[in-house]
């Protein structure tokens, strides 16, 4: 494992073979922009769901459902990072 000192837009930046990040921190981006997309799209859905719950009290496991479903996101995310550490 070499190490090089890269200059990048006037920063000293830690290259390690090549790459400007290295697997952990791109694992633990990985994750993280997961778990970020995963809770925007959460927002909507919940909120749809609360709206559609006032309405009709029968789609509450629709609503549930839908509501739990992008965190399946994070989930497969952290199964890529046990998988490729």
């Amino acid at each position: 494992m070499s190490l090089e000192l890269a200059s990048a837009v006037g920063n000293v930046v830690l290259l390690e073979n090549g790459a400007l990040i290295g697997g952990e921190a791109a694992a633990a981006l990985a994750v993280g922009i997961a778990a970020i997309a995963a809770g925007y799209s959460q927002r909507a859905i919940g909120a749809a769901a609360v709206g559609a719950l006032a309405e009709n009290e029968d789609l509450f496991s629709k609503g549930l459902i839908l509501t739990v479903l992008p965190e399946t996101l994070v989930v497969l995310a952290l199964v890529v990072v046990v998988l490729v550490q």
